[in-house]
């Protein structure tokens, strides 16, 4: 056997009654067709559940697949610890599985679990498919900051684990959609998270994985979106399956979005290869950006690639615009591998003789000195994506009212610590956001007295 059919459903703990306590009704359609799904899931009489969480152990690059024999977990956090989830663990699919991953150098295992009781969003589809009675055993597995590929390949060893024990398996992604639908709603609202949701639902609708994988990742942080990872291990775990899709239901009354989709295995169809299909977009984008970088991100790319190649700084090119050569300004480069951040470091102030000396040490600070990251592999250079900030003079400002995160960048000072957060970040809505991401930087604490000043860049891609 193998993956016999998949659903990505929401984990609202409010959609539970004895947690809504009325409230609940609001989102009646997502209930009904929560119900409607798991009475198909049940319907293939599963061996085994593999279900993903976002909200299980999560590291930023590895996969961490629940350990032991079984767990247990209740929504006591939610006010209704009556409400009780237990489950066996697969253990010969567990095991299998870490080898699948090694052998196709996808970093998941059982190591480095920190809780071992069961999430609320594991809970919540486990508890409307109990209403089956069907008994089966789960793998647990949780998401990771890893690539959009990595997860698809981590979906195609989950396939492959099913054909190779003979399993029948249905795969379960839990995953709500954007948390920012709404003003009134918890995380308040971004033009990105309406948009969001329509792009995806429409492409659960139609099984159209691929664009899931395309999505830009600034649009989806700017969303605050939260199962994303999910849908691309199930897109890789139904790689080259021909598939019937339906979206059962959508909506977002508390400013979240709730989207319920079933997706039934038919048969083959070599033509689903997505996880190949956006390699080879990727590779054409990532060309296709090399030929239009202008003399600043080349420069960033030259000085980078000289550096991690050889060990020596690059020299200046002949070439250079004049401005680049006689202008004197602070500079930040900024590094991107598959949509994350992969590395950023600047000056805030001139340091060099000219800006171009000034990208030329700040790119190799941005790929080996930033202490979040390792330094930057040969082999990941190809993948690289550059952006360089240059920026205005500061400027003092009296108060946070003169202060904008689209246009300005702050900069937050308190004694002899300072923190800069550069302008126009996904994410990043508010002013008050804004000076408290570089208070962090900066060791700050919130209720510490700061000064406060802003800049504007010049920003080169």
């Amino acid at each position: 056997m193998s993956v016999v059919a998949a659903f990505a459903v929401p984990h609202p703990p409010i959609i539970l009654p004895e947690i809504g306590r009325g409230e609940e009704r609001k989102i009646q359609k997502t209930i009904d067709a929560y119900r409607a799904a798991m009475k198909l899931a049940a319907g293939y009489h599963p061996e085994t559940i593999v279900l993903t969480s976002p909200h299980t152990v999560m590291y930023a690059d590895y996969f961490h697949v629940s350990p032991g024999g079984s767990a247990a977990g209740n929504f006591a956090e939610f006010g209704a610890p009556q409400v009780h989830v237990e489950v066996q663990y697969d253990t010969e699919f567990v095991s299998t599985l870490e080898a699948c991953c090694r052998k196709a150098g996808v970093p998941a295992g059982i190591m480095g679990e920190r809780n071992k009781k069961l999430d609320h969003a594991t809970m919540v589809p486990l508890h409307f498919f109990s209403e089956s009675g069907s008994s089966f055993r789960l793998v647990r597995i949780g998401l990771s900051g890893l690539s959009p590929q990595l997860h698809y390949r981590l979906g195609q060893c989950i396939a492959a684990t099913a054909e190779k024990l003979k399993r029948r398996v249905v795969f379960i992604a839990s995953g709500d959609l954007s948390h920012k639908l709404r003003d009134d709603g918890p995380y308040g609202f971004a033009p990105e998270g309406p948009e969001f949701d329509r792009i995806t639902t429409e492409a659960l609708g139609k099984g159209d994985f691929l664009k899931l994988l395309e999505l830009d990742q600034d649009f989806c942080e700017s969303a605050a979106e939260c199962g994303l990872r999910s849908f691309w291990i199930m897109s890789g775990a139904l790689d080259r399956k021909a598939i019937k899709s339906r979206l059962l239901s959508y909506e977002g009354p508390f400013g979240v979005g709730y989207g319920v989709a079933a997706f039934r295995v038919t048969g083959v169809d070599e033509s689903r290869n997505f996880g190949d299909q956006f390699e080879t977009d990727k590779e054409k984008e990532l060309a296709g950006r090399r030929e239009a970088e202008d003399p600043y991100v080349r420069l960033a790319r030259r000085s980078l690639e000289t550096y991690v190649k050889t060990g020596r700084y690059a020299s200046l090119p002949e070439n250079l615009p004049e401005e680049m050569k006689h202008t004197r300004a602070g500079a930040f480069v900024s590094l991107k591998k598959d949509g994350m951040l992969r590395g950023c470091v600047g000056t805030i102030e001139p340091t060099q003789s000219c800006v171009a000396e000034e990208i030329l040490r700040n790119a190799v600070s941005a790929a080996v000195h930033d202490p979040r990251f390792d330094p930057v592999k040969p082999d990941e250079l190809p993948q690289l994506i550059y952006s360089v900030d240059v920026l205005g003079k500061p400027e003092p400002v009296e108060s946070s009212s003169q202060l904008n995160p689209k246009k300005y960048g702050v900069i937050v000072r308190s004694g002899g610590r300072c923190g800069l957060l550069l302008p126009d970040l996904a994410g990043v809505d508010t002013v008050k956001e804004q000076i408290a991401i570089a208070r962090e930087k900066a060791g700050i604490g919130k209720d510490e007295a700061v000064s406060l000043e802003r800049f504007q860049v010049v920003r080169h891609k």
